[in-house]
């Protein structure tokens, strides 16, 4: 028998949160792709793959910007201010809600603006690109992967142009990595890193020429992934939501609530990049397991989603180079590295070592020093791309002649120079600065956690890395985007995001390193 009582319509704040959430069932799947795609996919697959990836990407595009997801947006808007004004909400659910329509409304007009079949082809050439990558790395050939580069930057450059936004081509493209982020702020943080860090790995170079320091020594592949697995069980490893694989350029992804993807890579005559990497990579899981996560449509807004690419490396180079890096992780962990045949006889022969200060070509390679050089190179040179009209062509003639000046080293094939990077094959200009930006971010940070629980150092050694979690879980992980990345470091450190504290702490730990 019917009951002639109907039910009451959902409330427009539900309807649009479970819009929200099959379409991040769909980015989901498209980011368990990319995963496969750069663990387990046989390189033939490439093709078919490209077509799968277009087709979810055009897919996810007509959902972000229907009418349909415009106008739950605008039932929702219209519910939450009438509830506002009725006093009905909390106070925080007035600022959270209000934030999340922003943010939405804010995407939803970004993705009106661009072509369907701009999108499509954006995807296909991305997968194209990344195949291509990978075949023209390893036989170390730029000539192969330039077309795919420069179709890539011609759909991004399209891309700025749909968009219409009062930026520069780089700055719309930064956006999605770095809210409000402007080339002009941009020079203003990193001008005193291109004054100081040159005359840095000049001083360093000559202690370590004068040290004539060199490791001479490799670890087995089943050696590093045994140390691999004991930091990460150190560090509260959840077996049952985390999963570890390998690829050729190591990455974090978070495929749902609870599967959190990391993948490393082991590198031959270099035994401590794994472990580097994971510990990197492990810095970007701990904070995507940290964003608000009330419910599991929470992960679906905007507010349960990472700060900015900047504030996510600051919590990677956190763990890899205030913990791992330091004199007192390596005081607790030179035994664990003994135990499994490296030929070390005290800490600071793993402190050295973890902390070469030796300029060289690879960036993930690179020591806390000459990184920022890497990056800047980087971005001046994908601005030119994108703004300044540099052949594709010349890219690998500018690439070593920057290394060159900077960094004092050349690259003798374009695999260990110019190919070296995933990041230009998926399309991702504007994505590196958030990589110095985080080291910043993270030396900003760092003061800031230990005027609140005293020095770093004692906590590692007594093995009490919890505590440093648990300020960050308390501090800079639930923020999520309430609020851009400046504004993050301003709110936790009470200061603006500055260059300082990073030379600072630069200059100390080479100070430090030089002690006999």
């Amino acid at each position: 028998m019917k009951s002639w009582i109907q039910p009451l319509p959902a409330l427009a704040w539900q309807r649009l949160g479970e819009y929200l959430h099959e379409t991040q069932l769909l980015g989901s799947i498209q980011s368990t792709l990319y995963w496969d795609q750069n663990t387990r996919m046989p390189s033939a697959g490439a093709a078919w793959r490209g077509e799968q990836l277009s087709l979810l990407a055009k897919q996810l595009h007509a959902r972000q910007s229907s009418q349909q997801f415009e106008g739950l947006l605008v039932e929702a808007r219209a519910e939450f201010e009438q509830a506002r004004l009725a006093g009905e909400l909390e106070p925080s659910q007035v600022v959270e809600r209000a934030r999340n329509l922003e943010l939405l409304e804010q995407d939803l007009r970004r993705q009106q603006r661009l072509d369907p079949a701009l999108v499509g082809a954006l995807a296909t050439a991305k997968a194209k690109g990344y195949a291509r990558w990978q075949q023209a790395k390893s036989t170390a050939d730029f000539s192969f992967f330039a077309p795919a580069l420069q179709h890539l930057i011609s759909l991004r450059q399209q891309q700025a142009q749909q968009l219409a936004e009062q930026r520069s081509c780089w700055e719309s493209l930064a956006q999605p990595f770095e809210p409000d982020l402007t080339l002009s702020r941009l020079k203003e943080l990193f001008a005193p890193l291109r004054q100081r860090l040159p005359d840095l790995v000049e001083k360093a170079r000559a202690w370590t020429r004068s040290r004539a320091v060199s490791l001479g020594w490799d670890l087995y592949d089943t050696s590093q992934q045994d140390l691999c697995e004991r930091l990460l069980q150190r560090w509260g490893r959840d077996l049952s939501i985390t999963c570890v694989a390998r690829s050729p350029h190591p990455f974090s992804t978070t495929l749902g609530p609870q599967d959190f993807r990391l993948t490393t890579r082991v590198v031959p005559g270099q035994p401590l990049s794994c472990f580097l990497a994971t510990a990197h990579e492990w810095g970007h899981s701990l904070y995507e397991q940290g964003l608000p996560a009330q419910s599991h449509q929470w992960f679906a807004w905007p507010l349960g989603q990472a700060t900015s690419m900047a504030v996510h490396e600051s919590q990677s180079l956190f763990w890899e180079n205030r913990i791992a890096r330091s004199r007192a992780f390596c005081e607790c962990w030179w035994p664990h590295f003994a135990s499994v045949g490296a030929p070390l006889s005290s800490a600071d022969e793993l402190w050295l070592a973890m902390n070469p200060l030796t300029p060289g070509l690879n960036r993930v390679e690179a020591d806390e020093l000459s990184y920022g050089l890497h990056i800047l190179i980087r971005t001046d040179l994908e601005i030119a791309l994108l703004e300044e009209g540099l052949p594709v062509e010349d890219l690998p003639d500018q690439w070593n002649q920057r290394y060159s000046n900077l960094l004092g080293v050349i690259p003798e094939n374009d695999g260990e120079g110019c190919l070296q990077d995933v990041h230009w094959s998926e399309g991702l200009f504007g994505y590196f600065p958030s990589y110095l930006m985080g080291h910043l971010i993270s030396a900003q940070l760092s003061e800031a956690m230990q005027q609140a629980i005293g020095p770093l150092e004692e906590h590692v050694s007594h093995g009490n890395e919890h505590q440093l979690l648990a300020w960050l879980r308390e501090h800079v992980h639930p923020i999520g985007r309430m609020m851009n990345a400046e504004q993050l470091v301003e709110q936790v450190t009470g200061k603006s995001l500055s260059s300082k504290p990073f030379l600072d702490y630069l200059e100390d730990k080479l100070e430090h390193l030089q002690e006999p």
